[in-house]
Parts: C-alpha cells; sequence; structure tokens
C-alpha cells in the first residue's frame, strides 16, 4: 500500500480471516498511543507486572518476553518499548492490565477501537497475540492500522524502528528483519505462531514515498523477510503516481432528497492520486458511492460518500468525498415533488447504492 495515496499496489487474499500472532501488539500499542495524545496517560505512569502478566508472558512462559520481574512497577515508556522492540508478551499484559483492569476488559477496548479507526473485519481477544479461534484478523486491516499510527501518531512511531532494547540488564534486538536491510525501513511488527505462520507488518521510506506491506503464513523467518523485502523493492520500482482529481476539485455530485436543491457537488480535501505501473495503460476506472439520495439538509465540508479507484481488477484506493456546497430543507412544493417521484418511479431505493462512474 502507498501511504501517501493509500493506492493497494498488490493484493492476495487480504480479506481472509487469519490469526494474526504478535502482530496484534500493533493494535495494543494503538490503545496506548491513543490514551497518550488525549492526556490520559503519561510515560511516566507506572504500571506494576502482576503475577498472571509473569506467568503468562514472562521468561518462563517460552514466548517472547522483556524478562520483567514479578510485582515489580515499570514505567509505562519501558514498558512501551518492551512491547514493540522485545514483542514481550509480559509487557503486553501489564500494559493491559494497568490500562482495563484485566486483559479482557482490554480487548473489549482493541474492538471498540478498532471499528472506530476502520478495522471493519479484525476480532482481538487477547493483547499479546497468543492464540484463540476467535481471534482473526485480515491483512487489508493490519496495513489500514499501520497507516493510521503513521499518520496519527508520528512521535510515537519511532519506537517501531529503534533497533535494540535492554531490560533487566538484558539485551535485545528488535525482531523486525527490514531494519537491517538498509532499504529506508523504520517500523513495524513481526509475529508467529503455529496457527498464523510467520507474518511482518512492514514500512519503508525511499525518495519521499512510503510504502506498507503485510505478509502472513510465510514458512521460515527467511522467507518472512525475503518475501517482504521483495514486495517493497517491487513498489518502488514499478509503479508512477497519476493524478485523477486535485484537492477541493468537483469529482462528481450526489442526488439529495427533499432540499432546495436536487444535488450537490463532491470534493476531496486531498489529491486523488492512484499508482499505476510504470509505462503501463492499464485502464483505471473510480465510482462515487453514497447511501442516498443524501437527506437535507447538509452542511458544506460533511463528508457524504466516498470514492473507490479500480485499477484493473484490483480496487486500488477508497478514500471520503465531501459535500461542497450547503443544501438548506426545499420548499413544501419541493419536497412534494420529490415524494411523488418517489412513489411513481421508485428513485429513493434506486438511489440507495447510487454508483457514478469515472474513467
Amino acid at each position: 500500500m502507498d501511504a501517501d495515496s493509500h493506492a493497494v499496489l498488490f493484493e492476495k487474499n487480504a480479506d481472509e480471516l487469519v490469526a494474526p500472532a504478535s502482530m496484534a501488539k500493533t493494535m495494543t500499542a494503538e490503545i496506548v498511543f491513543n490514551e497518550l495524545k488525549n492526556g490520559r496517560l503519561n510515560m511516566d505512569n507506572e504500571f506494576t507486572v502482576s503475577e498472571n502478566a509473569w506467568r503468562k508472558g514472562g521468561a518462563g512462559s517460552g514466548g517472547s518476553a522483556m524478562f520483567a520481574r514479578v510485582n515489580t512497577p515499570i514505567r509505562l515508556e519501558d514498558l512501551l518499548r518492551g512491547l514493540i522492540v522485545q514483542s514481550g508478551n509480559d509487557a503486553a499484559i501489564a500494559i493491559a492490565e494497568g490500562i482495563a483492569g484485566t486483559e479482557e476488559n482490554f480487548a473489549r477496548m482493541m474492538n471498540e477501537r478498532a471499528r472506530q479507526i476502520g478495522l471493519t473485519k479484525s476480532t482481538f481477544r487477547n493483547a499479546t497475540g497468543y492464540g484463540d479461534p476467535d481471534q482473526k484478523v485480515t491483512v487489508r486491516d493490519l496495513a489500514k492500522l499501520a497507516l493510521h499510527i503513521i499518520e496519527t501518531y508520528p512521535d510515537y512511531y519511532k519506537i517501531f524502528g529503534e533497533r535494540e532494547f535492554t531490560w533487566n540488564k538484558i539485551r535485545q534486538q528488535n525482531r523486525n528483519p527490514l531494519l537491517s536491510m538498509e532499504i529506508g525501513a523504520d517500523g513495524l511488527k513481526t509475529g508467529n505462531i503455529d496457527e498464523s505462520g510467520y507474518g511482518l507488518i512492514g514500512s519503508a521510506v525511499q525518495n519521499g514515498q512510503r510504502l506498507i506491506v503485510v505478509v502472513n503464513g510465510l514458512k521460515t523467518a527467511k522467507d518472512r523477510a525475503n518475501e517482504s523485502r521483495k514486495l517493497l523493492d517491487w513498489g518502488f520500482r514499478a509503479f508512477e503516481a497519476r493524478q485523477l482529481f486535485a484537492e477541493n476539485q468537483v469529482v462528481g455530485e450526489a442526488q439529495v432528497f427533499g432540499g432546495d436543491r436536487r444535488s450537490v457537488p463532491l470534493v476531496s480535501k486531498k489529491p486523488i492520486r492512484v499508482l499505476v505501473n510504470r509505462g503501463d495503460s492499464e485502464r483505471v476506472s473510480a465510482r462515487i458511492v453514497y447511501n442516498g439520495p443524501l437527506k437535507a439538509p447538509i452542511q458544506k465540508g460533511t463528508e457524504v460518500a466516498r470514492i473507490r479507484v479500480d485499477r484493473g481488477e484490483t480496487q486500488a484506493l477508497e478514500m471520503p468525498l465531501y459535500a461542497d456546497e450547503d443544501v438548506q430543507v426545499g420548499t413544501l412544493s419541493q419536497r412534494a415533488l420529490d415524494g411523488l417521484l418517489e412513489f411513481s418511479t421508485g428513485w429513493v431505493r434506486k438511489a440507495f447504492t447510487s454508483v457514478v462512474d469515472r474513467i
């Protein structure tokens, strides 16, 4: 995925539900970042490592750990590095219990927050990524999560790029293999359990362009590293940007019911660009999709529709569209005419999945 345009360059089984393994810790980190951003936490807050966190996630559990001692208070800043750099299960559980009381309560927070930021298909059951039959995500959702973190928390995101962290006199290297490849990588997270195979959420920047890659289900750590790099190298090399619409350019219009006008123009607050194969004349089509017709009144600047761009058979981009003008409630006669049209033609129902094609 191209971070600037949100264009998808390549996908395979992107919406298949899979086990996230430790990539779930990226969602755990998002909860912490959001709490920090909203002032409900600060980096100097201390959470105590419970016996539960120590037994389930500590050194004796057999999984990755930051080697925190039981009943020891630890600053949130250190727990975050233990979570992100060392992939510590003990850190994840300590954070979950410190914020929500129990890991189960924290998982509910994860799911609520996931829906708020647009992860529509993923379900979390714990803060660590330990196997659970009900804990499933899609790689598309993981890419959206990575993009959200990069865009929303640029200062906290830098932790994902730290190469090592020492805690309890034990130095551990970041498990992300992309960080040592000199390809501009600066995050995010690996994962591996029996149910998932080897997975990775990664991001890299070259010549001012950022790409995000997500893979899962690889057989070995080497395969995970190699395939992730191949995808990034290909993405940087093989594509160029094509602008479809400029910022605040009218993209199309949406029908309005009960207003002083029958339609409202739609614009994007950002340029609408899609990446296409260099030198290729591949067909690019765009559709405006909305639930409508829209009901008056409508305020200028309100998100009322989305534009979906396809590159060949691949959905390459989806972005919000906003009303470019105010629409007031229409006169009694205007509303009566709309009602008559609905009665005679059913145009309201027909427009409920209105799609306008753009090439």
